[in-house]
This record gives C-alpha cells, structure tokens and sequence, in this order.
C-alpha cells in the first residue's frame, strides 16, 4: 500500500542515488576483465573474485525477492 509518505520517498531519490550501486558493479566487472586479460597468477584470482561480485549480488537479490 502506497501513501503520502511512500511517494514522497520515492521521488526524493536523485539518478545518482538509484544507479550508484549497479554503476559500482559494472565498473568492479569492467576492472576484473581487464585484470584478467593482462596477467596471470595473482591477477587471475582476483578477476574470479571481481566477477563472481555481480553473480552474488544477483542471488542475493532473487533471494531476498522472494523472501
């Protein structure tokens, strides 16, 4: 159920605030992928740990969907 106090919520959120968390994701995707095409060794697990943040985050979500 909707009030005034949920809309205006709502409306008070600036595009920053809305995509600052999926911005953060695709720069942290964007950073593994380089990582893991300039090197090996170390560079290869921390691009495994850099792309496995987004697949976590979107379990979370389903999960916490469906909760």
């Amino acid at each position: 159920m909707t009030g005034p106090r949920t809309s205006a919520r709502r409306r008070s959120n600036s595009l920053m605030t809305i995509f600052a968390l999926p911005l953060a994701i695709f720069v942290g995707a964007v950073a593994a992928l380089v990582i893991a095409l300039t090197g090996d060794g170390w560079r290869d697990a921390a691009s495994w740990v850099g792309l496995a943040i987004p697949l976590v985050v979107l379990i979370w979500a389903m999960h916490a969907r469906r909760s």
